[in-house]
């Protein structure tokens, strides 16, 4: 085990954050040329090479595109097994893409049904609520007052380490033109049940960029998507989906805080300075040794 060189002790737990993923029936590329299956596929292998063992995969919805029931099947085919090999919870969230029923076929192993799939998971004293905020038929997204009364009863008792709320709609402003009509709407109902709970952490997706806000005093975490992502480097009126930018986020749970951490997919060229040697090297030395080896300009 490596030793603390800093003042932070290691994380509690690491949770692994994807979204997006707008699988289709048969392996068929997204809108005539972006490979989902592929994307996912590379980001689920740089996950397990980090040799991090996360204590879950939380993916924030839009599973499939045309929520197909072989879309499912693919999907599942290819997270169960490394979930299974990393030992991490799979946690699957719904998304305004998705359809209640082949989703719950598919991937939850249920009878079909349209009712919300909201659940609770426990991740070793940390609770998970998943709450699913589509609405059949359309876009964008509600939670209606059976919900919110549900999630205020899960919340009345605090968690031993607290809580992580995890939904497809973000609860924050989305500056891209025409974003806002497929927002999370009636936000408020839901800032009158968050607000004054144990919950640590927002977690979304939806906008297929990478996003931070705060709501309710919540930190709020949006992951960019596996498929396509958001070109902001367009004005926001021109602002359009691109085959490049693609990643997910690492949450580091701490007794007192959470990073959130995006890792961008693909095989990138690093100046590989830190080896693995180096590390050792600055292990071995007292902590004095290694503020003039390694702090001290040259």
């Amino acid at each position: 085990m490596s030793l603390q060189l800093g003042q932070y002790p290691p994380a509690r737990q690491v949770i692994v954050h994807l979204s997006d993923t707008h699988f289709l029936a048969g392996g068929t590329p997204l809108h005539g040329g972006i490979t989902t299956e592929s994307n996912l596929e590379r980001a689920l292998a740089q996950v397990e090479a980090t040799g991090i063992r996360p204590s879950a995969l939380v993916f924030t919805g839009d599973l499939t595109d045309l929520g197909e029931t072989d879309a499912y099947a693919r999907l599942r085919e290819r997270v169960e097994p490394v979930a299974e090999r990393l030992g991490a919870q799979l946690i699957w969230l719904m998304g305004n893409h998705d359809e209640r029923g082949p989703m719950r076929r598919e991937l939850l192993r249920q009878e079909a049904s349209d009712a919300p799939l909201d659940r609770v998971w426990n991740l070793g004293g940390l609770r998970f609520i998943g709450l699913d905020s589509s609405v059949p038929g359309f876009h964008h997204g509600e939670l209606d007052d059976a919900q919110l009364e549900w999630l205020a009863a899960e919340l009345s008792t605090p968690a031993e380490l607290g809580t992580i709320v995890g939904l497809h709609h973000p609860p924050a402003p989305a500056p891209q033109p025409l974003f806002d009509l497929l927002e999370l709407r009636d936000q408020s109902a839901l800032e009158a049940v968050l607000r004054g709970t144990d919950i640590r952490a927002i977690l979304a997706g939806h906008l297929h960029y990478a996003m931070t806000s705060m709501f309710a005093g919540i930190p709020v975490s949006v992951a960019a998507a596996t498929c396509y992502t958001m070109n902001l480097g367009n004005p926001p009126r021109s602002t359009n989906g691109m085959d490049g930018g693609q990643s997910y986020n690492l949450l580091h749970v701490y007794d007192d805080r959470i990073t959130h951490s995006v890792v961008p997919i693909g095989d990138f060229a690093t100046s590989d300075f830190f080896t693995q040697e180096f590390i050792a090297e600055m292990e071995a030395l007292s902590p004095e040794e290694r503020v003039e080896a390694f702090s001290r300009k040259r």
